[in-house]
């Protein structure tokens, strides 16, 4: 089975040492379908370049030009792919939100969220409801959809009135790597490069608006003082779409006890998340969730949002709170590191839960969808 393999913001991520979600989901899938028998994946991407950012042959489908755009707003016919590669492929896995019309080869594209229609309050305004009228045509053009919750799921159906039954929900994994103890070298390292306190509370994701980083900082505030000085606020995640404010707030503070770091490589990252005493996740809307299950699998309690998809990924082995009530954050996050017993049993829950989420399983369901797809072309 040849199967054209979406890695336009994969590649985008590469060239900018910046994954997201979308892209760390496209590279962890490309790495475990690519080693199954009988299927042979031919990265695509919608660009100039006729090599990927590490300098693997990719097919290039042409750039994804405004035309394409306007005409989808328009209403028009468009060809959002060149065609002659489809001779080339079985079928098709758009990986984000570009996903192509390639004559008669059948697509099947993943959506994590329908966060562009559901909140376009988070969106820029910028030529939104024409990328939005884009995105609500193309989806369409795709056989099967694949997502990443059953929140999710209910969202797609609600925006995009996508059949449930043309919806496979294939929760992501949880790399190995979150799972190993790092050597005292790697954590020293890490101490020292970043200067950790001893303990502290930690967020990892990037600044938006429906990440609710301000809602944490309030909550931390509302903390004894003295508390707040043993257990500082660690923030990590670059600037996002809607975060200035969210940065200047950051940016702007003098309290030790609050402390952004910006970008960490993931080289880094694993020790310094394991040396957390809590990990907080007060986000407004997920379609997944992912560092919540990373938090779990390096052993660190985690205090998170009751919204969206976020209950269904934590299970029961995470504190959830409402995550407008700054009140309840902040005396969940107290609890959490306070209550020795409360915390050794969210590690426990949070490793077992973790467990089981991998990327093998990620990429062996999604492997079934495409021999369904083509089973009923």
């Amino acid at each position: 089975m040849r199967v054209a393999f979406g890695t336009t913001v994969l590649q985008r991520g590469l060239a900018s040492e910046s994954l997201d979600g979308i892209g760390n989901y496209t590279r962890e899938l490309l790495k475990q379908l690519g080693q199954m028998r009988g299927l042979e994946l031919k990265p695509f991407a919608f660009s100039g370049n006729r090599f990927s950012s590490s300098g693997h042959p990719i097919l290039n489908l042409g750039p994804f030009k405004s035309q394409a755009i306007l005409s989808a707003a328009s209403g028009l016919s468009f060809p959002f792919a060149d065609r002659s590669v489809a001779g080339e492929v079985d079928l098709v896995h758009a990986t984000d939100h570009l996903i192509p019309s390639l004559g008669n080869v059948p697509v099947v594209a993943t959506l994590m969220d329908a966060i562009p229609l559901a909140h376009p309050e988070w969106v820029p305004s910028s030529f939104r409801k024409i990328k939005n009228s884009l995105w609500r045509r193309s989806v369409h053009w795709a056989r099967w959809v694949v997502t990443i919750s059953a929140h999710a799921r209910q969202e797609l159906v609600k925006w995009f009135k996508l059949r449930e039954d043309r919806i496979s929900v294939i929760p992501l994994g949880v790399d190995r790597r979150w799972f190993v103890v790092p050597s005292n070298v790697d954590i020293e390292r890490v101490n020292r490069h970043y200067g950790l306190p001893r303990c502290f509370f930690l967020f990892v994701g990037t600044l938006q608006p429906r990440k609710n980083i301000l809602g944490l900082i309030a909550a931390h505030r509302m903390l004894p003082r003295a508390m707040r000085n043993d257990f500082p606020l660690l923030v990590i995640g670059r600037p996002g779409r809607g975060g200035l404010q969210t940065v200047r707030a950051l940016a702007g503070n003098e309290d030790q006890t609050l402390r952004w770091l910006q970008y960490v490589p993931d080289t880094d990252l694993v020790p310094l998340v394991r040396r957390a005493s809590a990990m907080v996740f007060p986000s407004f809307y997920e379609g997944f969730g992912l560092p919540i299950l990373e938090a779990f699998a390096a052993g660190v309690p985690v205090v998170a949002s009751n919204l969206s998809a976020l209950p269904e990924v934590a299970g029961d082995a995470a504190w959830l709170v409402d995550p407008t009530r700054a009140d309840a954050l902040a005396e969940a996050m107290q609890s959490v590191v306070l209550e020795a017993a409360t915390a050794d049993e969210l590690r426990r829950r949070g490793r077992a839960r973790a467990l089981q989420f991998t990327w093998e399983k990620t990429a062996a369901e999604t492997a079934k969808v495409y021999h369904q797809v083509l089973a009923s072309c």
